[in-house]
């Protein structure tokens, strides 16, 4: 069985064939959760993929909210991605440090809203192209500024109020990409919440049952349908996912668009918004 969609990922074997095709550009989009006790961008330059340009899911953010980061305005977006040398005629990789445990999902996820489709993440990410002794370099390419025309794609963004809604409505499903334990308000929160568990009716698919623990590269097509099949989920019904902050949320998004449902939304604040609001609906167990 193969994946419905292929084109979000490329393997480190294509992209090792493409490092100098003119039309594809290759971004770095590692991240740490404050716990984690690890910094992207100073593991970027001590060595990073050629020609890789570092991608900071915290910069890359709207300054002005009080939750982590959360999508921008599509002119900040464009403009910090134009310096980047990132424009509407590239093929945009994307990888991270820890292959499916950062952010890589969550920034093909932001390319998507804002509107370009010739995007895609390294499977397997960092780890599998050090692991394969490929090259890396510890300086960042010549800044060359692109031409990036931003085309807000909504559909694929969720907010608290479209969330409480369907808590009545249930037209969409929730998925939760959080460990189990979290999910059930056993285990507590990396973000500082008021309320622990989960949105009443959420289905639980934990982010780490969708990647090969040795290879960090996402499963095959046949598991992933088995992991969402056992979950309870519907590929015929709209989905939206979520998780602690919106970033592995964004990889069971990947994994869905890959198994053919390519409209998946993301709750932009997920649960360190959720969690904090007086009056949010919240289940355990």
């Amino acid at each position: 069985m193969n994946y419905v969609n292929p084109d979000a990922l490329v393997s480190t074997q294509w992209l090792a064939d493409h490092l100098k095709a003119p039309d594809v550009r290759i971004v770095d989009a590692s991240w740490y959760p404050p716990s984690a006790n690890r910094n992207g961008r100073e593991e970027y330059d001590a060595e990073h993929i050629p020609g890789a340009v570092f991608f900071d899911i915290d910069d890359v953010a709207d300054s002005g909210a009080s939750l982590p980061h959360m999508l921008p305005a599509p002119e900040k977006f464009a403009s910090k991605v134009r310096k980047m040398g990132l424009g509407n005629g590239n093929k945009v990789v994307i990888y991270d440090s820890t292959g499916f445990g950062s952010a890589a999902a969550r920034v093909w996820w932001m390319f998507r809203v804002f509107g370009h489709r010739d995007v895609c993440v390294l499977d397997g990410g960092l780890p599998k192209w050090l692991r394969e002794q490929r090259a890396t370099e510890d300086l960042p390419p010549i800044p060359r500024d692109r031409h990036f025309i931003p085309h807000v794609n909504q559909t694929l963004v969720r907010d608290y109020d479209h969330m409480l809604a369907n808590v009545d409505s249930k037209r969409e499903q929730i998925v939760d990409a959080r460990a189990t334990g979290r999910f059930q308000g056993v285990d507590g929160e990396p973000w500082p919440v008021k309320q622990v568990g989960h949105m009443p009716g959420a289905l639980n698919v934990p982010v780490q049952s969708l990647i090969d623990e040795r290879e960090r590269t996402m499963k095959p097509a046949s598991e992933l349908q088995a992991i969402f099949a056992e979950a309870g989920i519907d590929m015929s019904k709209p989905i939206t996912t979520t998780c602690g902050s919106g970033v592995t949320a964004c990889v069971v998004a990947l994994g869905l668009y890959l198994m053919g449902h390519k409209d998946v939304a993301v709750y932009d604040g997920s649960w360190s918004e959720w969690g904090n609001k007086d009056g949010a609906p919240v289940e355990a167990g």
